[in-house]
């Protein structure tokens, strides 16, 4: 694996395998992570996790708020705990809001999904919770969502519970 770590100042260019040249700021991380298409098995890996953890924090946020706890408080007090993560400080904070303009849209998370899924096919694996996401991005979908940014998961988890995380 190669690491690159601590850039002096500005943008640094590093040599990776066979004279290829990256340019990366000051503070970055670049990993190589191994042989050809490791690459894009990582970024899948990395949008099954993003996805698994959106639907965490829209079934948290479902729940609290169906309980009558605000939902706004309580990723409040979740930031200040073993749950907090980039995901609930933003997508659950979108959710509160009812802010899903796009930044990365659920139809690209599916696409991304599906590579998922047809790999562990290929490999023989199950991926159950990425199939249960990947559904709920579906129906997302099929009520007009497919542009909505991927936070708007929770959306699905409202239909079937027939109750928002918050009124906007």
């Amino acid at each position: 694996m190669l690491s690159v770590e601590n850039l002096r100042s500005g943008y640094g260019r590093i040599e990776a395998l066979h004279g290829v040249s990256l340019e990366v700021a000051a503070g970055e991380i670049v990993t190589l992570v191994g042989a050809n298409g490791d690459g894009q098995t990582t970024k899948v890996a990395n949008q099954i996790i993003v996805a698994l953890t959106i639907e965490a924090v829209g079934e948290a946020l479902l729940f609290a708020s169906k309980a009558g706890a605000d939902p706004a408080l309580v990723r409040q007090a979740l930031m200040g705990g073993f749950a907090s993560s980039r995901i609930l400080e933003v997508h659950g904070e979108r959710m509160v809001k009812r802010n899903f303009e796009p930044g990365f849209r659920i139809e690209l998370h599916q696409k991304d999904l599906n590579l998922a899924l047809e790999g562990a096919r290929a490999l023989g694996i199950s991926l159950p919770s990425t199939a249960v996401a990947q559904q709920l991005f579906s129906s997302c979908a099929a009520h007009g969502g497919k542009a909505w940014d991927h936070s708007g998961m929770v959306r699905a988890l409202e239909m079937m519970a027939n109750h928002q995380v918050a009124k906007g």
